[in-house]
């Protein structure tokens, strides 16, 4: 445990960003998931679902959970599977 006050306080920020960022990945897994299975089922709304799964990508991106070509492939795969779909 740390001894210094500013060492503490980063230790409080350093968890309560940790457990920001398991959020905002677990909820993006759960939405990439969500539109792939729209397309796979040829669901009547995998384009809005789909359109939804890109958005987060992209403040993903933003947020730096993820790379900016790791977030262009992923939009790219999605883009892929809509197509495919119909």
């Amino acid at each position: 445990m740390p001894n210094i006050k500013s060492a503490k306080k980063r230790v409080k920020v350093n968890a309560t960003k940790a457990a920001a960022n398991k959020a905002r990945r677990s909820n993006l897994k759960t939405v990439l998931k969500k539109a792939d299975a729209a397309c796979v089922n040829g669901a009547a709304d995998r384009a809005e679902v789909v359109k939804a799964a890109i958005k987060r990508v992209d403040q993903a991106c933003a947020k730096g959970l993820m790379h900016k070509n790791k977030a262009a492939r992923k939009k790219s795969q999605l883009a892929k599977k809509l197509n495919a779909a119909g």
